[in-house]
């Protein structure tokens, strides 16, 4: 019979036997529904605040997710057959003996009423509820805008594998794609960033022009000097 599920120690035991190589074997408990007491493998166990089904079990050629309810420690020389019997040899035909066949009618024997027997019909078994396997869909797909040192940077990460490494876009395209974003304070944050980087930009831009009126002005000098 199926156990109550996995306890904490179970999962921790199960998470070392995964990261050693190895992969456990449970049975289903009466709370995974139509296939309880079937045997299968845990093959991965995803992050729990995701998910409460993040025991992925392999049986036949399924790997779906379950709660540590739904399946509990298989027990030693479980799923194992048993030995076949070895077939008996057939027994020796004796030998015909001779038939003596009598030409007069045989005597029909004097019918018997059995007495009849009613037999009440079985209660049919109550049907238990099948509770529906959750397909294990797609890992989460994250976009991520950030702005750091004066550059304006896009990557994109799908579960633990990263898609896209962060590469710079223009601000004028960070600020897009902002806008396509409707959330409020979000759009306003980053024109107040795009603000005082123009801001600083044209005060370099100022200081600059005064530095080249500087240099072209002692040119002129140098050049009446001739």
């Amino acid at each position: 019979m199926a156990g109550q599920g996995l306890s904490t120690d179970e999962v921790q035991g199960i998470r070392e036997a995964l990261a050693a190589g190895r992969r456990p074997r449970v049975v289903f408990t009466a709370a995974a529904g139509q296939v309880a007491g079937q045997l299968g493998q845990v093959v991965e166990l995803t992050d729990p605040e995701v998910s409460e089904e993040f025991v992925v079990v392999r049986f036949g050629r399924d790997e779906l997710p379950f709660s540590p309810a739904d399946v509990a420690i298989a027990p030693k020389g479980a799923g194992r057959r048993p030995a076949e019997p070895k077939p008996e040899p057939p027994a020796e035909a004796a030998p015909a003996e001779p038939e003596f066949v009598l030409d007069a009618p045989p005597v029909p024997a004097p019918r018997r009423e059995e007495p009849r027997v009613e037999q009440q019909a079985e209660p049919k078994p109550a049907r238990r509820a099948v509770k529906a396997v959750k397909p294990k869909g797609p890992a989460g797909l994250t976009v991520t805008l950030a702005y750091a040192e004066g550059e304006w940077t896009v990557a994109a990460q799908q579960g633990a594998k990263a898609l896209a490494r962060p590469y710079v876009v223009k601000p004028a395209e960070a600020l897009r794609m902002v806008a396509l974003v409707d959330v409020p304070g979000v759009q306003e944050a980053v024109e107040q960033i795009l603000a005082a980087e123009r801001a600083e930009a044209e005060q370099q831009a100022e200081k600059l022009r005064a530095e080249l009126a500087e240099i072209e002005a002692r040119l002129a000098e140098l050049r009446e000097a001739r």
